[in-house]
């Protein structure tokens, strides 16, 4: 059976849970430098290559996999939110884009099988890949609006690159996430085209957008609407939000989505919003209590948390919802729907 079938049979079961932030779990390692660099060899400091550790120090990344299993999630996202060309040209360690996802992919791989066989509820692994450092629609010089740092057909392969690897490593779905520019997440559709193409069969994706405002709009100024109506194309498994702010600002705009999707909604909201050191206070209970709510409404089929969650976090969740129907994906009428910045529909009739 595929791992799109599985999945939509898991759903309508029951509300699903993918796991919580990897990155302020790895800071709990208080990982030095010689942590991070291992005996790569590498001429950057490494310190903050949260992805390269699939390769020097696996026993993190595979703990907070662990972690998050044991809190009962249903989905492992692999740690490669940066492990891109562009990204980790930073560090200069582009060399090993293949390297880092494959590894990745593989441990995730291991211990959603893992999990799985001990009690027989299905496992997936979704492929990270983060929107790079990067803008198709925005130009980085303010007084020159018509200049680009990279190209679509340069975005496309290196969205390509590390997509061909996740799914040789063994992720089952390829998850675009924290998408900040809707042209960004085409290019990354794209690349997954490119690779079914390739492979001779469907790499099924997942797509995720991050607002940037509380009007509810990305940085390339797409609304929650014509973010759906540019990407509904891809058929993706599912469409949601990540990141952005807490749950209670995301709630009008998770009310929207699940009302025009035609497929699962997914959101994993940060843990409320920073405080002044840019940490996060808001505890697992309460951040239960505001995306229960979302269930209790039928708006979500996925739900889990993103920056400053924990498996706390993760595993409150999964207690509130233990039990509450999934969201109904609605049976909408055809329609042309188009998007610019604002969304436009024309009904068939």
């Amino acid at each position: 059976m595929s791992a799109r079938k599985t999945f939509l049979e898991e759903a309508a079961k029951r509300v699903l849970i993918t796991d919580g932030a990897f990155g302020t779990e790895i800071q709990n390692w208080k990982l030095s430098e010689a942590d991070y660099a291992g005996d790569l060899g590498l001429s950057h400091d490494q310190k903050g290559n949260n992805d390269i550790l699939a390769l020097t120090k696996p026993e993190v990344p595979e703990s907070i996999h662990r972690a998050y299993f044991e809190a009962g999630a249903d989905i492992a996202e692999t740690n490669t939110f940066s492990a891109n060309r562009i990204s980790q040209a930073d560090y200069g360690a582009e060399h090993l884009v293949r390297e880092i996802n494959v590894e990745s992919a593989k441990l995730a791989r291991r211990l959603a099988d893992e999990y799985q066989a001990k009690d027989g509820r299905p496992r997936f692994v979704a492929g990270a890949i983060g929107p790079t450092n990067k803008t198709l629609s925005l130009s980085p010089d303010v007084n020159d609006p018509g200049y680009r740092e990279i190209d679509w057909d340069t975005l496309v392969d290196v969205y390509k690159e590390q997509a061909a690897a996740l799914v040789e490593g063994g992720a089952d779905f390829i998850l675009i996430e924290t998408v900040f520019d809707t042209l960004n997440a085409k290019a990354g559709i794209m690349a997954v085209r490119q690779l079914e193409a390739d492979l001779g069969r469907e790499v099924p994706i997942m797509l995720s957008m991050t607002l940037t405002d509380l009007s509810g709009r990305n940085l390339s100024g797409h609304t929650v609407e014509a973010f759906w109506y540019a990407v509904r194309h891809a058929n993706p498994v599912t469409i949601g939000l990540n990141c952005s702010f807490g749950a209670t600002q995301l709630r009008p705009h998770v009310k929207t989505l699940s009302e025009i999707a035609d497929t699962l909604i997914m959101i994993y909201p940060n843990a409320g919003l920073p405080n002044e050191l840019g940490a996060y206070d808001e505890m697992p209970e309460t951040t239960a209590g505001f995306v229960g709510e979302w269930a209790v409404a039928g708006q979500v089929n996925v739900l889990g948390g993103c920056c400053g969650s924990t498996p706390a976090h993760i595993g409150a969740i999964a207690q509130k919802v233990a039990g509450m129907a999934p969201r109904q994906v609605p049976d909408l009428k055809p329609e042309t729907k188009l998007a610019g910045l604002e969304p436009f529909a024309v009904p068939a009739d």
